[in-house]
């Protein structure tokens, strides 16, 4: 390990590592996170695969449930269907591989019927928020093995635009339902977007009790983002994305029937 300030951190922020700031391949791994939305050709070979769903595996799982899954999806019109359902997005059919994960109860629910037993316990809210955060946890471990790899990554959060024609088009049972995608691939080596600036961690980092974030703070993270949007030639920002993500209904792009879904989807969550 060394202490040395390197680049990840300074894209991350826009400022130096602070001193004596600890630094391995991990770290650096991690604060170089962009998503890639641009692929070059090239396949995602099955050995490559099985081990990013090995560290996807590694992840951490409520009560070791494991109440996830993954649908691997390559062949070439099923991707077609999957991109025209979650917002027709070129780069989910460009990819080398679409990754589709899900919420999964269905499988739980099963061995406790073969059992002879109940499973009431799926119906309630609290198990639908366990098979989100494993699902969550267990993509996130993906896409940093295939960035430790060199390869690209983008989630597709617009799966839950359509989750139930995707659950049909999967063929997933009841109690299993579509979380978000992963796109995998090759970087474009002629793609621009690069390391996209977070909050300073003033404003996320809270010690001991919560605080909210003062004007000044957010309006220099306000400068750093419509900066770093300015070197891919877009005029925006993030401020005005935040608060419009939060005004109303609309802002949800179909989503605001998502318990509707849930619970078409054995999962009623109540």
């Amino acid at each position: 390990m060394t202490t040395e300030p390197h680049d990840g951190w300074t894209r991350r922020y826009g400022s130096p590592a602070p001193e004596g700031l600890p630094r391995n391949d991990v770290l650096d791994v991690l604060y170089r996170h962009r998503s890639v939305r641009r692929f070059g050709p090239g396949e995602i070979d099955d050995a490559t695969l099985t081990a990013i769903i090995a560290a996807a595996q590694s992840a951490s799982t409520s009560s070791n449930l494991q109440a996830w899954s993954v649908i691997e999806v390559r062949d070439p019109d099923r991707r077609d269907a999957l991109a025209r359902l979650a917002g027709d997005q070129d780069f989910i059919r460009r990819g080398g591989v679409f990754l589709v994960f899900v919420a999964d109860w269905a499988r739980a629910r099963e061995l406790a019927h073969r059992a002879g037993e109940p499973s009431d316990a799926v119906e309630y809210i609290e198990s639908t928020i366990v098979g989100f955060i494993d699902a969550a946890l267990a993509a996130q471990n993906a896409v940093i093995a295939a960035e430790s790899l060199g390869l690209g990554a983008v989630y597709v959060g617009a799966v839950r635009n359509h989750p139930e024609q995707i659950a049909d088009l999967l063929e997933l049972p009841d109690g299993a339902f579509p979380a978000f995608g992963v796109v995998l691939g090759h970087p474009d080596p002629h793609d621009r977007a690069g390391v996209k600036p977070r909050l300073p961690q003033r404003v996320i980092r809270h010690r001991e009790t919560y605080r909210l974030p003062d004007d000044a703070e957010i309006a220099a993270y306000e400068d750093a983002v419509t900066a770093y949007y300015r070197t891919q030639g877009e005029p925006r920002g993030w401020l005005r994305a935040a608060i419009a993500r939060v005004r109303d209904a609309a802002s949800l792009h179909g989503r605001h029937t998502m318990r509707r879904s849930l619970e078409r989807r054995g999962l009623s969550s109540r």
